[in-house]
């Protein structure tokens, strides 16, 4: 019988979520926009993505970044890539150093862990992704790198509310049939999604034992970047490492 090798006793997971403040960009992507695809000066995206390796302690290579398309592919990656990883939702690695970044701006950045067997992982769920499965195919990839969800903990980042995420029911329906706690009533008394409370039920539902929310709200906060309450704007970042 096999069993998956223990992650080194020197090798932990660490996880960081930023915000808007202390960078380089300029209005409406002021200041710490990490988003090389909304129309910001590619300079000050890369002054700023230079300053999370430097903040992190990590050579710049070692980011690896998404371009995110709202669906379900999940790549797993083992060194440097050579720009970002293209059409992915999802990055999985057990090569520590490594750093994953998923950028959101009313998304849920999901970074997961295994502390057992050194696997991590950063997902980008929006409505989409949630609605398609890119949680469990998440897991599904963390799992053939040994990981078990019965020791894999969860942070899920800044989104938007429930009260605050408006949908037309049909919309609501779709993802409540993956996620039923995720259809709720917004402010408004309108059909809503709680994208986090259905990222929840989704892990819960797998075995993960130990899932912590971010309470803030993208639109509610204006130190987050927020696409539904500015339309034009940048991107924060999640991001998750083996130390």
């Amino acid at each position: 019988m096999s069993t998956s090798p223990a992650a080194p006793p020197s090798v932990r997971p660490r996880r960081v979520v930023t915000d808007r403040r202390g960078g380089r960009s300029r209005s409406p992507y002021d200041s710490f926009n990490l988003g090389d695809h909304v129309g910001d000066d590619p300079a000050d995206v890369g002054a700023n993505r230079s300053r999370v390796a430097t903040e992190l302690g990590v050579p710049e290579d070692r980011l690896v970044w998404m371009s995110q398309v709202h669906g379900t592919r999940v790549a797993v990656v083992d060194g440097p890539q050579d720009g970002a990883v293209a059409g992915t939702d999802a990055l999985v690695t057990a090569t520590p150093g490594l750093v994953l970044c998923v950028l959101v701006a009313d998304c849920v950045p999901v970074l997961l862990a295994d502390h057992r067997t050194g696997v991590v992982a950063a997902v980008h769920a929006g409505r989409e992704g949630v609605r398609q499965g890119v949680v469990p195919a998440t897991l599904s990839a963390m799992a053939s790198l040994g990981a078990k969800a019965r020791h894999v903990t969860a942070l899920l980042g800044p989104a938007v509310c429930g009260e605050c995420y408006e949908v037309p029911a049909q919309m609501q329906a779709d993802v409540a049939r993956v996620a039923p706690s995720a259809a709720v009533r917004t402010r408004q008394g309108t059909p809503g999604l709680d994208l986090r409370a259905g990222v929840a039920e989704i892990l819960r539902r797998a075995g993960i034992p130990e899932v912590v929310q971010d309470p803030r709200c993208t639109v509610e906060d204006p130190q987050l970047f927020s696409h539904r309450r500015d339309g034009v704007t940048g991107r924060q970042a999640g991001i998750v490492w083996l130390d």
